[in-house]
């Protein structure tokens, strides 16, 4: 049966759906079958990231009102294999109920060996899912003081449905981070947000413009080498920090 993993945020923006796709393929690239389920009604865009935007017929909504089975809306990663995605309801004014996402979700673990939760940023039926039956969390922010804030807000919450097991992840830090001076260095915010570092994702262009053309990163850039030792530390390797 699969493992579940919550990647959740306090605040929009953070990158939060690059890095489940990115830590998902790295995980897949090391033989482990692994789905994505994206939450964001309305607000999905992994099927672009994913390059199947012209393939995507059904969706998690179609799924859970019972106008599809599971295996017609899921859909394969055409870069990389063992990677598949259950791309977020369409409708924005869809809205999730708790009970058949927590039934799919559970029902799911039989054909996977890791499922991500990609879950909106804040409070959400996503989230509160993801907080039941995920082993584990994942909290993003960038290095400026309201994601700090709010992914500090996001840990506790966790804290309080019994989610214990988290692991922190900071996105887009480059040589602004370093001119703005907003906090004294990485271990500040490591501090503030209350959370084990799991890995820190530099500012990448060029990360950006792939997965928004929905292909793969560059397998030599600094990049994938980062989400390669993140899916090694979460499979619990030996895996040293990749922090320059």
């Amino acid at each position: 049966m699969a493992e579940i993993i919550l990647v959740t945020s306090g605040k929009g923006g953070v990158g939060k759906s690059t890095v489940s796709l990115l830590t998902g393929a790295a995980l897949a690239k090391r033989g482990k079958k692994v789905l994505l389920i994206e939450m964001d009604a309305g607000l999905g865009g992994l099927d672009i990231m994913f390059g199947v935007e012209d393939k995507s017929v059904f969706d998690l909504a179609d799924v859970l009102e019972g106008r599809c089975e599971p295996i017609k809306a899921i859909l394969e990663c055409p870069y990389q294999r063992g990677l598949s995605l259950l791309g977020a309801p369409r409708d924005p004014s869809c809205e999730l109920k708790k009970k058949p996402l927590t039934i799919l979700c559970k029902g799911l673990t039989h054909y996977y060996d890791i499922i991500l939760i990609d879950a909106p940023a804040g409070l959400s039926c996503g989230f509160t899912v993801g907080a039941d039956i995920c082993s584990r969390g994942l909290v993003v922010v960038t290095p400026d003081p309201v994601a700090v804030r709010d992914g500090r807000a996001m840990s506790d919450l966790l804290d309080r449905e019994n989610l214990v097991s988290q692991r922190l992840i900071i996105n887009r830090v480059g040589a602004k981070f370093l001119k703005q001076k907003l906090f004294s260095d990485l271990d500040e915010v490591i501090d503030l947000v209350g959370v084990q570092l799991l890995g820190v994702i530099p500012e990448d262009p060029e990360l950006a413009v792939r997965t928004a053309k929905g292909q793969p990163i560059a397998e030599e850039s600094r990049s994938q080498r980062i989400f390669n030792a993140i899916a090694g530390r979460l499979m619990g390797e030996d895996v040293p920090l990749i922090v320059r």
